[in-house]
């Protein structure tokens, strides 16, 4: 007599949801599992004025100076928003690239309805820690 398998309905609905859902869902999806395993505050639920940890992908980076001062912004995304990243009298920052993975940590300002950090501190993550 055989056995007949069985698919849970979890894993049914897991692949049914990957199979409809569009790459940006899912890599948002995968990018707020990542930085939960890796310690990171959701950039929606980033408190103001308050010290924050946040790991995400870098989507961009630009110069512009505030004040005659250089500037380099990074946006880090985390799969819930957009956290900007600002280190004033910088102009470049080894590593500091669109596609990097990051972990930042500083103080959280709200500035226009969105979160930034100026000067944090960082490290660079490589894949999956």
């Amino acid at each position: 007599m055989g056995h007949a398998q069985t698919t849970s309905p979890g894993r049914l609905r897991s692949a049914l949801h990957k199979l409809t859902s569009s790459d940006r869902v899912l890599e948002a999806e995968d990018l707020r599992e990542e930085a939960g395993r890796l310690g990171g505050t959701p950039v929606a639920d980033l408190p103001d004025r308050q010290m924050a940890c946040v790991c995400g992908t870098v989507r961009s980076v630009t110069l512009r100076p505030r004040a005659g001062v250089p500037a380099l912004v990074a946006e880090l995304y985390d799969g819930s928003g957009v956290l900007k990243v600002v280190w004033l009298g910088r102009r470049q920052i080894q590593g500091i690239q669109a596609g990097a993975k990051l972990r930042v940590r500083g103080r959280v300002a709200q500035r226009d309805g969105k979160s930034i950090v100026f000067n944090p501190s960082y490290e660079l993550l490589s894949g999956c820690e």
